[in-house]
């Protein structure tokens, strides 16, 4: 639907009584150009009506739309800007009228019938004048910035009855921009680079609503609004003074670890927070990191290090059976019969039930006891997981788990808990869980932001494979019983509290299908392959609907995201599998002949990063990428040592991001160097190793290699 708001003559006798020196449309012309669109649409198979009444006789444009189409969708458009200093400016009451008023009362015309019809989209067009402010256009500025505030509550109050309310500021060429843009500019910005944005906000399966876009040329962005950490300025029963708030001013307008507020809600609470933490410390401007601490209940300094009481396991083969038909698994596919049948040749425990030996270390109230997490469980949420694996499960004993804080997070509107689990098959361990949990409402600490485990954005680029995959209405159902008991996943008054209209699948079931179809898909569902896995759970899924996991292969690395496939949602974000590849790093798998020489001096490199590798990532910090050539061949191999992340690793193939050093040398020369036979800085000069990236970062590299080389 396409409706044209005109303005009456009325508006155009106070343009010209104004502004003479500006263009301005005749009435005639004006009516002219809608009507032309009115034809347009019609010769292309459309239905299109022009309105020519003012905007501030909103029923009789809404009427004109419902006589028409029945239904209706108001998308608020305006009239030419007019540019003045701000000391020679007046108050526009017609460029408040027609902008600001005239949106309000289209609006409020349509209000009801939008929500007798338990639908509507709304979106106001607004102007990077009112986002940013202009210089000559402050009346204009002012009020574009009017609509966006009465979109973002109109988005509030529409929500119950499925009234989207968003905020375009976009930047085409039309009538309204000719006389203030260049006519080649004008040309380039086409309309049709803005219309599909509008489309799509007002298409009933896009559920955005309360936001705010620039659009143009066929750029799209999102903005947001983001706020410093701040700092409080007084002590309880002291007065503010001026020389405070100058003394702290770089505090306060420092955005590192900036919060993003989406309400005012939220907006509130910090200063609740602030007056609660003022009545609550004497010393509040002295000690701000307590103060917030004790308002918050989350104290970093007390809880990290604490070990919560370790936890025993004990399975059968019954379990790994129940947990593969858990997440997805069925006799239908002949290779998952391995998984589901205890009497297979090659029986075997899919890696993920890992996470079902290690949670119960994290969900048997331990948490409850430690000092300095006094919080809210009902406000409890699972973030991410990792899973790393350091030999393939047994199908069958008994597991003890041990779990720390390894670390309590800042997130603004939320505190983040890292839970690290230990889980060892007699004296041996077997793998290594991080659970991520975020407690709602329990930030504003003061502390650190981000974990060493950070999710990982996916290659941009098509997925190398992709694999869609049914759950069952009964798959919530059939995943709790591997011990997840929470009745958010079974019972619909539980769910209905939580604000679900059903039951939700367990983020854990929908990791368990995404890492099974890595397995299966680049390594051939052999369990020894698996090394690790890292996932941010982003949004629910319904029992019943399909997962759509998409891969990206990098080296050794499995980038996946995966989706409801019904809705598009992103479910799974962020995420990677590490598998270990046909040629892993160590003298077991290498050969003595015949091979890079190379290889064994890798081998002996993960050895140690293994034993030490928490220490190497503190000391080293940086990514290194090795490509080793021989006989011209290049590369012949590839390594990447990654002592940056998590407790460190190597693997062979390319970093899966940007290695902040990467070293080309051939197989021969490499060895020269690691037995100090050939300077590495002559090697350098003479184009035998040649370095990209921060050159100087190499010299770190005597850490790890300290007894070989004189790197």
């Amino acid at each position: 639907m396409f409706i044209d708001f005109k303005n009456n003559p009325a508006n155009f006798t106070l343009y010209q009584q104004r502004y003479p020196e500006l263009k301005t449309l005749s009435r005639e012309k004006t009516s002219a150009a809608a009507d032309n669109v009115v034809e347009e649409i019609r010769a292309k198979g459309g239905k299109a009506v022009a309105n020519y009444d003012s905007v501030e006789d909103g029923d009789k444009l809404i009427q004109s739309a419902l006589d028409a189409f029945g239904r209706i969708v108001c998308n608020e458009c305006c009239v030419l800007m007019f540019s003045a200093s701000f000391l020679l400016l007046s108050i526009s009451d017609l460029i408040q009228r027609v902008h600001l008023r005239g949106s309000f009362l289209v609006t409020r015309a349509a209000w009801n019938h939008m929500k007798n019809q338990k639908f509507g989209r709304i979106i106001m067009t607004a102007s990077a004048a009112g986002i940013y402010g202009n210089f000559g256009q402050a009346n204009y500025s002012a009020a574009k910035l009017g609509m966006l505030g009465l979109a973002n509550t109109l988005a509030i109050e529409g929500r119950k009855y499925n009234i989207h309310c968003n905020t375009i500021a976009p930047v085409a060429g039309s009538r309204l921009t000719e006389t203030v843009m260049p006519p080649d500019l004008v040309a380039s910005l086409k309309p049709e680079y803005v219309a599909p944005m509008v489309l799509w906000l007002c298409h009933e399966q896009c559920q955005e609503s309360g936001a705010l876009f620039e659009v143009g040329a066929g750029w799209i962005g999102k903005l947001r609004w983001e706020r410093s950490q701040g700092c409080i300025v007084r002590q309880k029963n002291q007065p503010m003074t001026p020389e405070a708030v100058r003394d702290q001013w770089d505090k306060i307008c420092d955005f590192t670890d900036a919060t993003k507020p989406t309400s005012i809600q939220e907006s509130l609470q910090s200063v609740v927070d602030v007056l609660s933490r003022v009545e609550s410390e004497e010393e509040v401007s002295a000690n701000p990191a307590a103060a917030a601490a004790s308002a918050s209940g989350i104290n970093p300094t007390e809880a990290v290090g604490q070990k919560l009481p370790p936890s025993t396991f004990t399975f059968t083969h019954t379990q790994c059976i129940l947990y593969a038909l858990g997440v997805g698994m069925s006799t239908k596919d002949p290779d998952h019969l391995r998984f589901l049948y205890e009497g297979h040749e090659d029986f075997s425990c899919l890696p993920t039930f890992g996470v079902i030996t290690s949670q119960a270390a994290m969900m048997d109230g331990g948490l409850s006891s430690i000092p300095g997490l006094n919080i809210d469980f009902t406000q409890v949420l699972h973030g991410e997981q990792y899973l790393e694996l350091y030999k393939p499960l047994p199908t069958s004993g008994t597991l003890t788990s041990e779990c720390t804080i390894a670390d309590v997070l800042d997130k603004g509107s939320g505190a983040v808990i890292l839970l690290d689990v230990n889980t060892y098959n007699g004296d041996e361990l077997i793998c290594y869980s991080q659970f991520s949990v975020f407690v709602v409402g329990a930030g504003g600490f003061g502390g650190k932001r981000t974990s060493e485990k950070a999710p990982l954005p996916p290659p941009k680029r098509a997925p190398d494979a992709v694999v869609i995959d049914s759950t069952t209405r009964d798959q919530a159902a059939l995943y709790r019983l591997s011990g997840d008991w929470n009745p958010l996943h079974i019972d619909p008054s539980f769910a209905a509290m939580a604000g679900f209209k059903a039951p939700i699948l367990h983020g854990l079931c929908s990791f368990g299908f995404a890492a099974r179809h890595v397995l299966k898909h680049y390594a051939d569902n052999d369990p020894s392959r698996f090394k690790a896995i890292k996932v941010r759970f982003a949004k629910p899924v319904m029992p019943g609907q399909s997962l759509q996991t998409e891969m990206w292969k990098e080296g050794n690395r499995i980038h996946i995201q995966c989706k409801v496939k019904e809705t598009d949602a992103v479910v799974l974000t962020g995420a990677y599998v590490d598998l270990h590849g046909t040629s892993e790093a160590s003298p077991e798998n290498l050969t003595q002949g015949g091979g890079l020489q190379s290889e064994l001096v890798f081998a002996e490199i993960g050895r140690r990063i293994k034993d030490t590798g928490s220490e190497l990532v503190k000391k080293v910090n940086a990514v290194f990428g090795w490509e080793i050539t021989k006989a011209g061949k290049n590369p012949a191999a590839q390594w990447t040592i990654d002592l940056k992340n998590g407790n460190g690793s190597l693997h062979r193939g390319p970093y899966s991001g940007k290695a902040d050093v990467t070293f080309t040398v051939s197989d021969e020369d490499f060895m020269e160097v690691v037995q100090g036979k050939l300077n590495p800085q002559k090697a350098f000069f003479s184009g035998k190793l040649k370095v990209r990236g921060n050159i100087m970062l190499s010299q770190k590299l005597e850490v790890i290699l300290k007894d070989y080389a004189k790197l």
